[in-house]
């Protein structure tokens, strides 16, 4: 009986400095060593944002070790092979990504940035903790996917899907 796969998941959005952030660790913890997690966007901002940070913790989530960094570093021919690659922004899902290697499934997971939330300190709170909670109940239904059972064009189906629950803030209805 040979073991269950280990998929590699990227989540890009254009600063990953928040979602993809949130989404890397979710997805490390409640995936138990199923997926290996990465994060990236178009135009990194270099940081992480505070709150994203203060969110996972809060959330007992690991919270160190992050860092923004360009998709380009997972175009490299020597870069892990990606299984999955989620966007969770509306501007980095409409941006020429780069090719990916292996054809990995896809889809449009749009989020509310909840680094954009101005006002309070209260206020920010709540918009990061929104979009965790939104993050993970994606990630849930994600998880909860035969993958090792599903024909392709059936799981990219359930994926755009999972795109469309609340929370979703693209137009069309969260297809990639």
């Amino acid at each position: 009986m040979s073991a269950d796969p280990i998929y590699n998941v990227l989540f890009l959005c254009t600063g990953n400095s928040a979602r993809s952030i949130l989404a890397e660790s979710i997805l490390e913890t409640e995936g138990q060593g199923r997926f290996r997690t990465f994060s990236a966007g178009s135009q990194p901002k270099g940081t992480v944002h505070p709150w994203a940070l203060k969110t996972l913790e809060a959330l007992g989530y690991r919270a160190t070790g992050f860092s923004s960094k360009s998709w380009d570093v997972f175009a490299k021919p020597d870069a892990p092979h990606m299984d999955f690659i989620f966007t969770v922004c509306d501007n980095a899902a409409g941006e020429a990504c780069p090719v990916w290697l292996g054809h990995p499934a896809t889809a449009h997971w749009g989020i509310e940035d909840p680094a954009a939330v101005e006002g309070s300190e209260l206020d920010k709170g709540r918009a990061f903790a929104q979009a965790a909670r939104y993050l993970k109940n994606r990630i849930s239904l994600f998880i909860n996917l035969p993958l090792t059972t599903i024909d392709k064009l059936a799981l990219e189906t359930k994926l755009r899907e999972i795109g469309r629950i609340e929370g979703n803030t693209d137009p069309k209805g969260g297809v990639a």
